[in-house]
This record gives structure tokens, sequence and C-alpha cells, in this order.
């Protein structure tokens, strides 16, 4: 008998590793799924692991910069650090919006107005490209402005100016990858989204040494390569995106008709994302506020902090994408009028956020200068960085929760 059930077992546990494989391959190939009916589980599944793995490849740009950058010294990375700062604003932006779009196209979805869906990616690529002309004319003219109102040395401007300026005028590339995606978790087709970010971070990857070291026939440009690669990696991965939305393969087709300027589409997607940028400006503000206080301890303490603060991106996106899936489960639930599955999809994914995050505190609190040190030898710096490190992860759990819980109510706005 104990052998029998012990076959019985060992069987059960083969199915069920078969049918994560298959669950797994699924969402990879981003096959339609219904998202309001079925297992909430699966269903949470097969979004949140397209989405977690696309917000995996956007932390691996922050990462990649970083590590070839460091190789450059302390000033290069504090460069990169006050940048990435000022362009935390433009990611509020780029959220809080990509909120309202993935919110808006989902429930469209939920209520099956495909045309609808449509209209709304459209007029999204044209508020995209308005913010885009402002932040770009303000990286063109105010670069060194911006680089010394956060409090960089008049060496570290001149260093940094071309790397500022292209990183805010290539703001578009950004802008891009964070509303198309949106538009693609909307309609439930996240494999689109995490594919556009494998191809833009793998061109990342192969340039950021080439240009900033100048490796065979390519030119040394230095901290400036890094911005160049950077830029095109994302326009490479926007183009990919862009084939996607007036191509015939998505779930969404924009057409001309879709392009044509409908301003009470614009103004309410706006109007619905303002709080969600509100509070991303908030986090922001303090983000600005904390780099800024840190850059009077000098170039050391600003690289620490950079350092620390883009390996915990690399951690804290993928639980983003979690709570994008949540967004989408409840934006879809609540259109086909299902209101308790849209509840019992948060707290399921709530549940397994807290897990992931908890964990990856335990390993920061742990051994905080092996991390830091994997992208500099220079102690100063690294001492900086693991107290950055450990502190900042002992917030992780409550972390883990609220930002589960904002996605769920910016994916159940009334839109």
């Amino acid at each position: 008998m104990k052998t029998q059930n012990e076959h019985s077992s060992k069987e059960h546990t083969t199915v069920q590793k078969r049918s994560l494989r298959q669950l797994f391959k699924q969402a990879l190939k981003g096959d339609h799924k219904d998202l309001t009916t079925g297992s909430i589980g699966v269903a949470a599944f097969l979004l949140a692991v397209p989405m977690v793995l696309e917000m995996l490849m956007e932390s691996i740009f922050a990462i990649t910069d970083i590590f070839f950058v460091s190789g450059l010294g302390a000033q290069a990375v504090a460069v990169v650090g006050l940048t990435e700062a000022v362009l935390t604003l433009l990611y509020a932006l780029a959220i809080g919006l990509s909120m309202a779009v993935t919110a808006t196209i989902a429930r469209r979805y939920g209520e099956h107005n495909i045309e609808q869906a449509d209209v709304v990616a459209g007029q999204t690529l044209w508020i995209g490209m308005a913010v885009a002309l402002i932040v770009g004319f303000i990286g063109l003219n105010f670069a060194e402005d911006i680089l010394r109102l956060m409090g960089g040395s008049e060496a570290l401007i001149q260093q940094g100016k071309s790397y500022t300026t292209i990183m805010l005028t290539g703001s578009i590339t950004i802008l891009y990858l964070f509303l198309i995606n949106a538009i693609f978790r909307g309609a439930g087709d996240a494999s689109i989204a995490m594919r556009s970010l494998w191809l833009a971070n793998g061109i990342n990857i192969v340039l950021d040494p080439l240009l900033i070291y100048g490796i065979g026939p390519f030119p040394e440009m230095g901290l400036t390569g890094a911005a160049v690669a950077t830029t095109i990696g994302r326009g490479v991965g926007v183009i990919y995106q862009l084939s996607y939305l007036f191509g015939v393969a998505g779930r969404i087709k924009i057409t001309l008709k879709h392009l044509l300027i409908k301003t009470e589409v614009c103004l309410k997607l706006i109007k619905v994302s303002f709080w969600g940028i509100v509070q991303f400006l908030i986090a922001t503000a303090s983000w600005i506020a904390l780099v800024r206080i840190v850059s009077t301890y000098g170039d050391d303490a600003v690289a620490g902090y950079t350092i620390a603060i883009r390996v915990i991106m690399f951690v804290i996106l993928p639980a983003w994408g979690l709570s994008n899936a949540v967004a989408t489960l409840v934006g879809q639930n609540l259109g086909a009028g299902k209101p308790d599955r849209a509840e019992q999809s948060v707290w399921r994914i709530a549940k397994y956020n807290i897990y992931f995050l908890l964990s990856v505190a335990v390993v920061f609190i742990t051994i905080p200068a092996q991390i830091v040190g994997l992208f500099t030898d220079d102690q100063n710096v690294i001492k900086y960085g693991v107290d950055c490190l450990r502190y900042i992860s002992y917030g992780n759990g409550f972390f883990a929760l609220g930002v589960i819980l904002v996605q769920a109510f910016n994916g159940a706005g009334d839109i």
C-alpha cells in the first residue's frame, strides 16, 4: 500500500511540474485567455509571468549601465545617479499615464469594445509625443543647469552634460516603452511587451561596452556612449512595439482613423492618470530631495547610493510587474461585471508579492557588501551603498502590499 501511495504521489508531482511548464510556455507565447473566467491562479500566472519578465528587462537597463559605467570611476557613476534622479520625474509621468491606459483598455476589453480600445491606443501615442517634446526641449537647453541644481561639481557637470542631454532628449523612447507596453498589458498581450524589452536590452548590453570603451571599430565615447547605447536600444524596442500596433498580429490594431486626434479621449486619459501621476511625483520628489542631500557628501556618496538604488530597482520593478497584472485583472473583471473575482485576484497576487520581496530583503540585509562590491572595489563607495541597500530593504514588506493595493485601485478606476 505504501509503495502504491508513493507511486501515486510521485505521479501527481510529475503532472504538476508538467502542467507548470506548459503554463509557463503558454505565458511566454502569449496565447489568448479570457481573464474573466476560470482559475484566478492560472489567469494571474499567465498574465504575471510576462509582466514580471518585462519589468526585469526594464531593470536590466539600470544594472547594465551602472556595471559598465563604474569602470570610469565614481564621478561617472555620480553623473548617472544625478541624471536618473531627474529622470524619475519622467518615470512618474510615464507610469501614471500607463496606469490610466492599462485600466482604460482593460475595461474596454472586459466590455468587448475592441474598437474603443484601439482609439485609446491611438490617442496614447499623441500624449506620449507631446510629453516627450517638452522633456526633450528641457534636456537640450538646460542639461548643465539641471546637474548644477542637483549639486554636481563643475568637473562633474563637464563630464556628464552630454550624457544628461542625450538621456533627456531621447525621452520619447522611455515614454513609448512604458505607454505602448501599457496598451499591450491592458489587452492581456503582455508577452509582446516583454519581447520588446528583451530586444532593447540585448542591443543595450552589446553596445554599452563597445561605445563606452571604444572596442574594435567603435569610437571611445566614455560616459556619452552609455547614453547613446541605451537610447538606441530603447528606440529599437519601440520600433518593434509599433510594428505590432500597426500590424495584424496584435490584439490592438491601430489604423489612421484611430490616430485622428480626439480631444475628449485624451483629456479623459489625462484626468484619470492625474492622481496616479501625483502618487509617483510625491515619491519622486522625496527621491530627488534625498539625492540632492546625498550630493553634499561628495561623488562617492552619490555613487554608492546610485549603485544601491539600481540594485533595488532590479527587484522592485518585477514587483511592479505583479502589480500591473493586478490592474489588468481588476479592470477586465470589473468590466465583465465580476467584482468578487476582481477582489480575489488582488489578495492572491498581494500574497505572492509579499513573499517575494521579503525573501529579497533577507538577502540584501545579510550580504549587502558582496552585492555592492560586484560593481565597484572603492571601499568608500561600498560603505555608502551598503547603508542604502540595507536600510531601504527593511521596508520591503510594506512596499510589497502597498504597490499591489495602489494598482488595484488604479485598475478599478471609473473610466
